[in-house]
């Protein structure tokens, strides 16, 4: 038999899996010479000395063994102690954490504890779109949202009617905040108010605030605090410190449900690398606040983006935190995200990524990273002026 006859086929929960619109975006314009990307929640700071220095010394220091599977206790004592009393968390002991390979795998260890198989995960959209496939592969059922008509926010009402009118048993509700994409945040009154309709319906409440510390205009309330019993933390050092590279995040909830995701934990992943570990340490204790400096920094590009765009024509969300821009595309343009933003790219040398790859609800909107260089964004505004001025000439 030769390798052309061989017919097994691969498991179809894979090869049935959507592409990832983010990723595949990004992969149909690379190639673009001279292209400005402002695509990615990359943020454009270098990470602390401090954390660096101390990566380098456990590696000198030959810590190169298996670390402890749950997470070192030193990390994740300082990861109860850091998130707890920013957030006045009731989650204060190594015991309440799991240290995973960033969010990413935290969203697969926590759907995977949680659901059996066609049970339902409320999503409100537009979302990240890798929940969705995680969701897939933990054999849950999506029970999707449209946030549109309520300012991009989920309402009490709007959980009320879904629950009521599902035919699938829901179980959860994922729930991001501030948002990726829109950048939309919650007040603690609307939070107040979801917790009371969460717990009515006895929803277990998956709160990813990994962007927490990039809120701009008012205080960040998790809803951990809140709702602490029905409530699974997940977060991490991407965002907060700049160490998307180095693939830290947290689970951090009651040790009952701690205990049952860290076997999940345990066969996705077992350990990360001790001396990443030794530099998150030092994340959450002697660069505690290493945050604060950026999302001034990134308040002021905010700031300074929004009235560029509405210059142009776009429609922005009101960005209260992360730092993405979600914008309606001008009414003389293309209303296909998708269409618009390979023409910008190819045309304009413009990157950012679809709306429709977060919702088919939003087909008509794009999301602008301004996690770039205040230069690289200066740049981008004078391209998309030149991009304008071009097609409104025609």
């Amino acid at each position: 038999m030769t390798q052309n006859e061989f017919v097994q086929p691969l498991n179809t929960k894979i090869t049935n899996l959507a592409p990832d619109g983010l990723t595949g975006f990004q992969k149909q314009v690379r190639d673009i010479p001279d292209l400005l990307r402002l695509t990615f929640g990359e943020p454009g700071f270098d990470v602390d000395e401090n954390i660096k220095e101390a990566v380098m010394s456990s590696i000198a220091n030959n810590n190169s063994h298996y670390a402890d599977a749950q997470g070192e206790r030193d990390l994740r004592q300082a990861a109860a102690a850091y998130y707890s009393s920013r957030y006045d968390l009731p989650f204060d002991d190594e015991t309440n954490v799991i240290v995973t390979v960033g969010a990413s795998e935290a969203i697969n260890v926590i759907f995977m504890t949680l659901l059996n198989d066609n049970e339902g995960l409320m999503i409100p959209e537009p979302a990240y779109a890798p929940y969705t496939a995680s969701l897939d592969l933990a054999h849950g059922q999506k029970i999707t949202v449209n946030t549109r008509p309520t300012n991009f926010k989920l309402t009490p009402e709007l959980v009320a009617q879904t629950v009521e009118e599902s035919d699938v048993n829901i179980k959860a509700v994922l729930f991001n905040y501030p948002v990726n994409p829109t950048g939309v945040t919650y007040t603690r009154n609307e939070l107040e108010a979801l917790a009371d309709v969460f717990k009515k319906y006895h929803l277990w409440v998956i709160s990813d605030e990994i962007y927490a510390q990039l809120t701009y205009d008012q205080e960040h309330v998790s809803m951990a605090s809140l709702l602490p019993e029905q409530s699974i933390l997940m977060t991490g050092l991407s965002k907060s410190h700049a160490m998307t590279g180095y693939r830290i995040g947290f689970i951090i909830a009651d040790k009952a449900f701690v205990d049952q995701a860290q076997k999940v934990h345990e066969a996705l992943t077992f350990a990360l690398p001790k001396f990443i570990q030794d530099g998150a340490t030092v994340a959450l204790t002697k660069s505690a606040n290493v945050a604060e400096g950026m999302r001034e920094i990134y308040k002021k590009r905010r700031d300074w983006m929004v009235p560029q765009l509405e210059a142009f024509g776009f429609e922005i969300v009101p960005a209260e935190g992360a730092f993405y821009i979600f914008a309606k595309i001008p009414a003389d343009m293309n209303q296909d995200s998708e269409v618009f933003a390979l023409d910008l790219a190819e045309n304009g040398h413009v990157a950012v990524i679809p709306g429709a790859a977060f919702s088919e609800f939003t087909p008509e909107y794009i999301r602008i990273s301004y996690a770039a260089s205040d230069e690289d964004l200066q740049e981008a505004i004078r391209r998309m002026n030149i991009y304008f001025d071009k097609k409104r000439a025609n």
